[in-house]
């Protein structure tokens, strides 16, 4: 097997390693915060801390992995992964809300480690292949998607007080990630190209192609994180039983990364602008079926849809990102990009809850479609500046 496709195997299985573990963690931590915490205004802070976990931690990750090498950070991510599901196990056993928002702290630093599986792949395969590869690796999610509201569904109520058991389960799952990325070989030559004459950050991050990159997969994370965070809690508040909200953040999650086995091919069919702003148009209709009803249906649909414009957007913004920078700037460029998008993820996550306990999901909805009309329009823009 070629070592290019080897190694986007092997990240594959760790990606898909990530996100089970990330999507129990969207299915169960705003229902654990909600019982642990008196404000329930509050109960999505420990998600925030996720991704603020994330946010903070993405650009040291990204230089630490130039000095240590990919494989050598990834590790380090994953030991963050088994410190954080241990504090997270321990709050939940203890009932303590601070500890359970540091367990999901340090997750996010792993998480933050593991965004960088989908640039390992793209950097170590031929200019053909980066989008696939990119596309590849962030379908192996696919598997999180079906694994973990199944895992959570079986641990919630496994030991007491309930969802301890779901966060210990999250421990087995970093040490495998270990295992798998203990295999992972990037060739030496692509380390060594990373040193040479690079660009000022700010000269880089000034051209259109990167803020239009980052614009895109940004603003459509944040519409997803937005929607996505508050929808156990508000299918909760609206009668609908946890097996219900689920099953549903399960087909959102399998619409987010099933489409990565085609979403390469398209963007090099049609390119990748013609791809983001499809993904846009897509998040508009979730944002309108997610307007339309509560019932479970409405629900279903509207985190399908979700799903998929994100897989177009955020895939889009990845590939077009990769055309902003050489390979002697890629570690700040991608760290840059990484942060952005986190942080507006930060953002979200927390707006989530406060905004579907004061004011409910409609009015979640109405502050996504901004945000997407936004990033619509910096595609649109861009396309049009080309042509």
């Amino acid at each position: 097997m070629h070592l290019s496709r080897r190694n986007v195997l092997l990240l594959a299985a760790c990606q898909a390693l990530l996100l089970t573990n990330a999507v129990t963690l969207i299915a169960i931590t705003a229902l654990a915060g909600y019982s642990l915490v008196q404000n329930k205004a509050f109960a999505t802070l420990p998600s925030a801390m996720y991704v603020v976990g994330s946010a903070l931690a993405t650009v040291p990750a990204s230089f630490w992995m130039r000095r240590v090498g990919r494989r050598g950070g990834f590790l380090t991510g994953g030991g963050f992964g088994l410190a954080g599901s241990t504090v997270a196990t321990f709050g939940m056993a203890t009932g303590s809300f601070v500890l359970l928002c540091a367990g999901t702290f340090l997750l996010g630093v792993y998480n933050a480690f593991g965004q960088y599986y989908r640039f390992a792949a793209a950097d170590a395969a031929p200019p053909d292949f980066k989008a696939k590869a990119i596309s590849y690796v962030l379908a192996g999610g696919l598997v999180g998607g079906i694994v973990g509201p199944e895992l959570s569904k079986l641990t919630r109520e496994l030991a007491q007080p309930a969802y301890t058991a779901s966060y210990a389960s999250l421990f087995l799952f970093c040490l495998l990630a270990m295992a798998i990325v203990s295999r992972l070989a990037i060739p030496e030559g692509e380390a060594g190209a990373a040193r040479g004459a690079a660009r000022p950050l700010k000269e880089v991050v000034r051209q259109p192609v990167f803020v239009v990159a980052v614009m895109v997969a940004g603003l459509g994370y944040a519409v997803m994180n937005l929607l996505m965070t508050a929808t156990p809690l508000a299918m909760g508040f609206c009668g609908h039983p946890y097996s219900a909200a689920a099953s549903v953040i399960a087909a959102h999650v399998v619409a987010m990364f099933a489409p990565s086995f085609f979403t390469g091919s398209l963007i090099k069919r049609f390119g990748v602008l013609p791809v983001m702003m499809a993904g846009v148009l897509v998040l508009l209709a979730c944002i309108g079926v997610g307007l339309s009803g509560q019932l479970v249906t409405h629900f279903w649909w509207a985190l399908v849809l979700l799903g998929l414009g994100w897989n177009f957007t955020y895939i889009g913004g990845t590939t077009l990102l990769t055309e902003a920078y050489t390979a002697a700037e890629k570690a700040k460029a991608q760290g840059t990009n990484e942060i952005i998008v986190f942080t507006l993820q930060a953002l979200s996550a927390f707006s989530s809850g406060v905004l579907v306990n004061a004011r409910g999901w409609d009015v979640l909805n109405y502050v996504a479609l901004p945000m997407a009309l936004a990033a619509g329009g910096a595609a649109a823009w861009l396309w049009w500046r080309r042509r």
